[in-house]
């Protein structure tokens, strides 16, 4: 009862804070300048009214953007959610149920079903939870301050031209606090570059038309690079004495040469008689020196490019494999002891290395190619593990 009624207490505070923090005064003047940029790029004063007058902004999606899931949580805790027993049992039921119409998808993309059907079940649930935030308040938010304005800014437009060309009503836009909406969470740009009418009825409906939906995904991803019967990657184990100065994202190499250098598949017939040895792909190892290590390959990277975080694109991976009826388990321990860094500590790291001498770019908790790079440099002047990962021990060492 106790924890409860500080709970509630949090959210009081919480709710008078958004009252206190009123939205900002110059918010009205901010949407005047968007007019104009918006009309520039082609859309008509009646859409502009129609979307943008009396727009507030949403300040719940300030706190979703500082705290994201991929980035917010042990890859452990996330992959949990990602690849749980239910999500895996509902994916297959969804296999079972559309095989007919992601057979006929497969063979016009090349895209491998189950990775269709793993990426439907991250995005929402099989369609369960496709969020009910007014994509254009959330994208107004994105665009108006923080550290996303220029993503805010691009795919607002692109959901007011999504509106201008008729492809949905301004109701319709419904989706996540960033703005992804239908089944897979197509942002604006992406569902204008790659959305498809597959079953030629005039529309690309990602929110109720699952051939629009599939073949839209598919499409996306193969785009993207993704090749239909190639593997996503493998987990593989390390040699004690490894260099993991090289599981960084700049260098690849050919299956053969990374077995040169000690790699192992941990289990399965080996890298070599297992993958085309001259196959290229990167080693990640998401958790640091004392995590499971994969070796991934093309469409890992295509993937990426629907979601920039590993731990998604992982998620995708596993999770595909087990609706496909194979194990998707892996096998290496997670060091489930490790505590994941805040917001404001993953700041305090990254200005560490800065005030030493070592570049991460900027200071915003975004532990990315920069930031890894710079902390490889620390952990190699002090001599420890260079793998670059963010964790509570090297930012202790740092300070």
């Amino acid at each position: 009862m106790k924890k409860r009624l500080g709970t509630i207490a949090a959210a009081a505070i919480l709710s008078l804070a958004n009252i206190a923090h009123a939205e900002p005064a110059d918010f009205e003047q901010w949407v005047a300048g968007f007019r104009a940029e918006a009309s520039a790029a082609g859309i008509s004063q009646s859409v502009l009214d129609d979307a943008l007058n009396n727009l507030s902004i949403n300040t719940r999606v300030y706190e979703l953007n500082d705290n994201q899931p991929e980035f917010s949580r042990g890859i452990w805790d996330y992959l949990d959610s990602a690849v749980s027993a239910t999500r895996v049992a509902n994916g297959r039921t969804k296999y079972q149920e559309n095989r007919a119409l992601l057979t006929l998808i497969d063979q016009a993309y090349g895209v491998d079903a189950e990775i269709i059907m793993a990426i439907w079940g991250l995005e929402s649930s099989y369609g369960a939870i496709m969020g009910n935030y007014d994509a254009i308040q959330a994208l107004a938010t994105l665009a108006f301050e923080g550290r996303r304005t220029g993503y805010g800014r691009s795919q607002l437009i692109g959901a007011l031209k999504i509106i201008q060309h008729g492809y949905a009503n301004r109701g319709d836009l419904k989706g996540s606090w960033a703005g992804a909406m239908g089944h897979t969470q197509f942002i604006p740009t992406t569902y204008l570059a790659y959305a498809i009418d597959h079953d030629g009825d005039g529309k690309r409906d990602i929110w109720n038309n699952l051939g629009d939906v599939f073949a839209s995904t598919a499409n996306y991803l193969s785009v993207s690079g993704f090749r239909g019967n190639e593997a996503w990657g493998i987990e593989v184990r390390l040699p004690t004495d490894f260099d993991y100065a090289l599981a960084d994202t700049s260098i690849k190499k050919a299956v053969v040469e990374w077995a040169a250098t000690g790699l192992s598949s941990i289990r399965g017939p080996s890298l070599v008689d297992g993958f085309d040895p001259n196959i290229r792909g990167r080693l990640i190892i998401p958790a640091g020196a004392s995590g499971p290590a994969f070796l991934v390959f093309e469409n890992f990277e295509a993937i990426l490019k629907y979601n920039r975080s590993t731990a998604y694109a992982l998620a995708v991976s596993l999770l595909s494999e087990e609706i496909a009826g194979r194990s998707g388990a892996v096998v290496a321990a997670w060091p489930r002891d490790d505590r994941p860094l805040s917001l404001s500590e993953r700041k305090d790291l990254q200005q560490a290395l800065k005030d030493r001498g070592y570049n991460p770019g900027p200071v915003d908790g975004i532990i990315g190619a920069g930031t890894k790079k710079a902390l490889r440099s620390f952990q190699q002047s002090v001599g420890i593990p260079a793998d670059g990962y963010a964790s509570a021990k090297v930012l202790e060492a740092l300070k």
